[in-house]
Formats: C-alpha cells, sequence, structure tokens
C-alpha cells in the first residue's frame, strides 16, 4: 500500500461546533475543537478521549503537551498512595481538624479521604501526605510515571505551584490507566478513589472528576476526570489560565455539544 499523506483537513459541524479532522502518524483521528470562545479570550487546552475507540477531541494542542503544577488535581493520585502506603485505611477514615480557620468554611472540620476530595480540603491531603512520607511519596509517583516526577518542592507543598508538573496530555494518561486499573496501585484502591471521584450521577452517565486551582493568583485551573456512558469511557483534561470552576464549566459545555452527556 502506497504511503499516505499523514494529515488530512475536513471541517464539520459536530453538535453545534466547528472541528477539524487530523490523522495522526498511528492513524489514530484527532479532531481540533473550534471552542477558543468558551474559554474567554484566555489561553487554556482541553483533550477529551474515547478510551473505546480512538476517538480524540482537542483544543490547542500546543498547550496541551506544556507542563503546569496539579494544583489540587493531585488529590486522585495522593488518595491512590495514601491508600496503597495505608497512610489512611479506607475512604471513611476521619482526620480531625486541628482548629485553624482557613479560607473556606468547609475546610474547618473533620474530612475523611472521600469528603476531602468532594470539598478539595488541603489540610488533610498534606496530613496524608506527610504521613506518606518522602521516600513511600517518590516512589509512587515514579511508579505511576506521574508528570515530571518532582517532589523536591516539600514533601505537603510539591503539588502547589511548586515542583512537580504535569500536562494535560499526561493527565488524560494517568486518568486512562486509573479507569482501565492499569496502575501499580491494588485494583480495591483504584476503585475507592474512582468512586470518591464521582461528581454527577444522571439516568444515561456518571461523571467522575477533580478540579484544581492555584489559590494563589487564581492563574492556573484544571480539571480533570472521565465520564462513563452506555457506549464507553472518556477521559478529559483541561487546563487554563482561570480558576478550576472555570475549566470545568467549560469542559461540561463541550461534553453537551459533543452529546457525551445531556
Amino acid at each position: 500500500m502506497k504511503f499516505k499523506t499523514l494529515c488530512f483537513i475536513l471541517v464539520l459541524l459536530v453538535s453545534g461546533s466547528l472541528s477539524t479532522i487530523h490523522a495522526s502518524a498511528n492513524g489514530h483521528k484527532v479532531k481540533e475543537l473550534q471552542i477558543g470562545e468558551s474559554f474567554g479570550g484566555v489561553d487554556g487546552t482541553m483533550i477529551i478521549q474515547n478510551l473505546n475507540t480512538d476517538k480524540k477531541y482537542m483544543y490547542n494542542q500546543k498547550r496541551s503537551n506544556v507542563r503546569y503544577t496539579p494544583e489540587s488535581t493531585f488529590k486522585v493520585a495522593n488518595a491512590l498512595i495514601g491508600l496503597q502506603t495505608k497512610a489512611v485505611k479506607d475512604e471513611y477514615e476521619v482526620k480531625r481538624w486541628d482548629g485553624v480557620i482557613r479560607e473556606f468554611e468547609d475546610w474547618n472540620r473533620d474530612h475523611s479521604l472521600a469528603s476531602g476530595m468532594r470539598y478539595s480540603v488541603i489540610w488533610f491531603y498534606q496530613q496524608m501526605a506527610r504521613d506518606i512520607g518522602a521516600e513511600n511519596m517518590q516512589h509512587y509517583v515514579n511508579m505511576i510515571n506521574y508528570g515530571n516526577r518532582d517532589i523536591t518542592g516539600g514533601i505537603d507543598q510539591f503539588w502547589l505551584d511548586s515542583s512537580l508538573n504535569i500536562s494535560a496530555k499526561e493527565q488524560v494518561q494517568f486518568i486512562e490507566n486509573l479507569v482501565e486499573e492499569k496502575l501499580p496501585i491494588d485494583k480495591q484502591h483504584m476503585r475507592t478513589v474512582k468512586r470518591i471521584m464521582i461528581n454527577e450521577e444522571a439516568d444515561d452517565y456518571v461523571l467522575h472528576g477533580k478540579t484544581g486551582t492555584r489559590l494563589s493568583d487564581m492563574g492556573l485551573g484544571w480539571y480533570i476526570g472521565y465520564v462513563e456512558t452506555d457506549k464507553g469511557k472518556w477521559a478529559f483534561a483541561t487546563n487554563l489560565d482561570g480558576s478550576g470552576s472555570t475549566a470545568k464549566a467549560i469542559t461540561l459545555e463541550a461534553l453537551k455539544e459533543l452529546e457525551i452527556i445531556k
């Protein structure tokens, strides 16, 4: 068979948004999402990938390769490592609030692994990281191949505007490995973390996700996770120069436009 051009372009309307389809070197189709207006003029990127087929939607491919600090999206990996190392027994084990008043009211009480994920309680996951310890943390960050794997920024700070960095593409790969239970973590722990990541349960889909925001200046926002539907599973990662709540809103809008969720 003669060598075919690796890239072709076709413009079409997909559920109200314009896409450009490219064929990558491995034959997989990548649809470029024309959703710049959704980002409100700020720089950002989005990847939505079908885990059952070769279909992938992408906005701003260049930025998708750039590494940024994961902020609170690292809670997904932190929870996995905490369970694996027995720094926390299960999703229900409670850590006591230290009495320090913090900026969000929901943080100022006792929390479990599950509620700490739901309300993005930084102090809970910082305490768990200290219980995991630097040696164990580094071992598992290496094992799961998480971004640049650099935890030198401090055992309870390295993911918060510090040394650890990861790209949107790497986040999608991490989520795919979690969904397919291919991480070097006990399956029961992966299933626990997937369960506590649930953001929404509807009749025809279940949304699992985690936001992340750089709290120092609100200059970086993430939303990562995956959607389960009757037709398959979709992993996603969005980051932008803004907040995690904005990243989540844009991601949900895109998932609806693509008719992955309603």
